[in-house]
């Protein structure tokens, strides 16, 4: 090649390239809003920012993979746990977490209503912002190191269409997250009670004097605490308050009717 050919295929490479470049730019800015579910910013997020910041909170947890790894990633813990454990949580810290079985606890710090309301309001936009799988490993105080709990773990896919192993996947997936609060080992409660068989439980739970839901066998009331996780209350020091349930109550707007039949087949399975 000749030095006058050699030229011509620098300036024209470097030119490619920088309009791939500036394409790209142009192209990852026009999606932003969209990734970063940019029109849900409010007062009451950026409210709940100012909360995040004011009480150095970043010193402790991790947002999109920044910030202090002493505390639980809070990235999906809106999605993972919703608003009421969330207000639950930040109004008695210790009522969750304890210094002797965790080896940390979270400070108590004294937050008004308003602030906490503020708080979830961000918690709920950073959860929905599309992080394209970031963090891979969401950093856990309690969860990934206890039998039967994949918090934590990479996503998994199914190994197969059997509705039971879509369900399995799918009950480890964020969201839902189901992972995030319950176990499938015998006696291990992370924040809801274990699932470990759960088959069982369910079909005597339904046959109880002290059953209050409209369940008649264990599918129907393994959907039924889906959708409806206040129609038969669980006691908890966790996973209930004052006759209510604190798993999250939208599931029956978030998860599609198949998603639901492929978990309770998952559930099933846990004899």
């Amino acid at each position: 090649m000749t030095k006058r050919g050699t030229r011509a295929f620098f300036v024209v490479s470097t030119a490619v390239s920088a309009l791939v470049f500036l394409g790209l730019t142009v192209d990852s800015h026009r999606k932003i809003p969209a990734l970063t579910n940019a029109a849900a910013i409010d007062a009451a997020v950026i409210a709940g920012k100012d909360v995040w910041h004011r009480n150095n909170c970043i010193n402790c947890h991790t947002l999109l993979g920044e910030g202090a790894y002493y505390a639980p990633d809070l990235t999906q813990i809106a999605s993972q746990r919703g608003a009421d454990y969330l207000r639950d949580f930040l109004k008695e810290p210790s009522r969750f977490y304890s210094e002797q079985r965790d080896r940390r606890l979270m400070p108590q710090l004294k937050l008004s209503d308003r602030d906490i309301t503020a708080v979830i309001a961000f918690l709920t936009w950073v959860s929905k912002i599309d992080t394209q799988g970031w963090p891979p490993r969401p950093i856990l105080v309690r969860g990934s190191a206890v039998p039967g709990a994949n918090v934590g773990a990479l996503p998994v896919t199914a190994a197969s269409s059997d509705p039971a192993e879509l369900g399995r996947a799918l009950f480890n997936a964020s969201p839902p997250a189901c992972g995030a609060c319950h176990s499938i080992a015998s006696n291990v409660n992370l924040v809801g009670p274990s699932l470990a068989g759960i088959a069982a439980t369910a079909a005597n739970r339904v046959r109880g004097s002290d059953y209050h839901g409209k369940a008649k066998d264990a599918p129907s009331y393994i959907r039924e605490s889906i959708l409806d996780p206040n129609a038969h209350v669980l006691v908890g020091p966790t996973y209930s308050t004052g006759g209510r349930s604190l798993m999250p109550s939208d599931y029956a707007q978030t998860l599609k009717p198949d998603q639901v039949d492929e978990i309770v087949a998952y559930l099933l399975t846990l004899k």
